[in-house]
């Protein structure tokens, strides 16, 4: 009995995850801060074939990163790393939650470049999406090396954040080795193709959660029913109804493919109060006027979001349940929808 508790205590500590750091900044603040990808790491280079440049003809830097800490608030020990163009209203939230937070300059724009026949063939989308994220050899359609992919352009953003910013404590995101970032604290996240992206680098690099406004799509893919090295219950899902990847059920298509009916009921928001049943599978259904294009950007804060009339947004506690709620706490499983299950790829 004595060994076996013994045992019980030890495994307890092993599974216990380390206490975040905590700041000691003389002048506690929220820090924006920036920096260009290409002076950070000399390997970088332009890739105009996919129109991924340092700089536009005008000569107005393309290769700004952003980070954000808020050191007045209590740290939480994970790293947000926002895959599409910055947003000032959601890294300050980020920042309230007492998450870090990078928006990374990487080589993501063969999105519109590719021609469609090459690559909706049913594997190619995911290919591109991992190679871009990675900077590995996946795709025979471009070629995107190690320090031009997010995963590196991540670590040396963090590296250099490290280095210049002290009050940021940004090392604890670095992995024990040194050789990157270490992944068990990433929230990885974004919109639409950054959604996308995030979710199918998730299913191939576990990470702390996933966090996907208007996505994941890539409605003709398979990679989504791959077995993840991300478990289900840490993806987390976002959608307005008349968005044209939720009515042609392509969200909830991959949605399903990821295993998320099996934590929770498709949950509206604006008709169920936090936790929403610790459902992954959100959607709104507010007044957007019939126009999908703001329905597409309307889950994330911003201008096409839902505000009451005193300009406030709607949806603040589904933004932070979206990247806070414990993983652990999981909503009841639900039948596939027929209606996605007939996209479904055939075994």
């Amino acid at each position: 009995m004595k060994n076996r508790l013994c045992l019980s205590i030890l495994f307890s500590v092993i599974a216990r995850a380390p206490e975040p750091t905590v700041y000691a900044d003389p002048k506690p603040q929220r820090y924006h801060l920036t920096a260009r990808a290409s002076e950070l790491d000399s390997r970088a280079r332009e890739h105009p074939e996919i129109d991924f440049v340092f700089k536009d003809k005008a000569g107005k830097p393309q290769d700004v990163e952003n980070a954000v800490v808020d050191t007045r608030v209590a740290p939480r020990g994970r790293l947000v790393i926002w895959l599409m163009n910055y947003n000032a209203p959601l890294f300050e939230r980020l920042g309230d939650y007492g998450l870090h937070a990078i928006q990374v300059s990487y080589a993501n724009k063969w999105f519109g470049l590719i021609p469609t026949k090459a690559r909706d063939d049913g594997t190619s989308l995911g290919k591109l999406r991992l190679e871009a994220t990675t900077g590995e050899d996946f795709s025979p359609l471009c070629v995107i090396p190690k320090p031009d992919g997010m995963r590196e352009r991540a670590f040396q953003f963090v590296k250099h954040l490290a280095k210049t910013h002290p009050q940021g404590k940004w090392e604890q995101f670095i992995a024990p080795d040194g050789a990157g970032l270490d992944w068990a604290k990433v929230i990885i996240s974004g919109s639409s193709h950054g959604a996308t992206s995030a979710a199918r680098f998730a299913v191939h690099q576990r990470v702390d959660r996933v966090v996907m406004f208007c996505g994941p799509r890539d409605q003709l893919e398979s990679w989504q029913g791959f077995r993840s090295a991300t478990p289900a219950n840490r993806f987390f899902g976002f959608s307005h109804v008349l968005d044209t990847g939720w009515t042609g059920d392509h969200y909830c298509r991959s949605w399903q493919m990821l295993g998320l009916h099996a934590l929770g009921p498709i949950t509206d928001v604006d008709a169920n109060a936090a936790p929403f049943g610790n459902s992954r599978r959100l959607i709104t259904k507010f007044d957007v006027k019939g126009d999908a294009k703001r329905a597409h950007s309307s889950v994330q804060p911003g201008n096409a979001a839902a505000k009451n009339a005193k300009g406030e947004f709607l949806h603040e506690a589904v933004w932070k349940y979206l990247f806070t709620h414990p993983a652990d706490h999981v909503g009841a499983a639900t039948p596939l929808d027929p209606e996605c299950g007939e996209k479904l790829p055939k075994p």
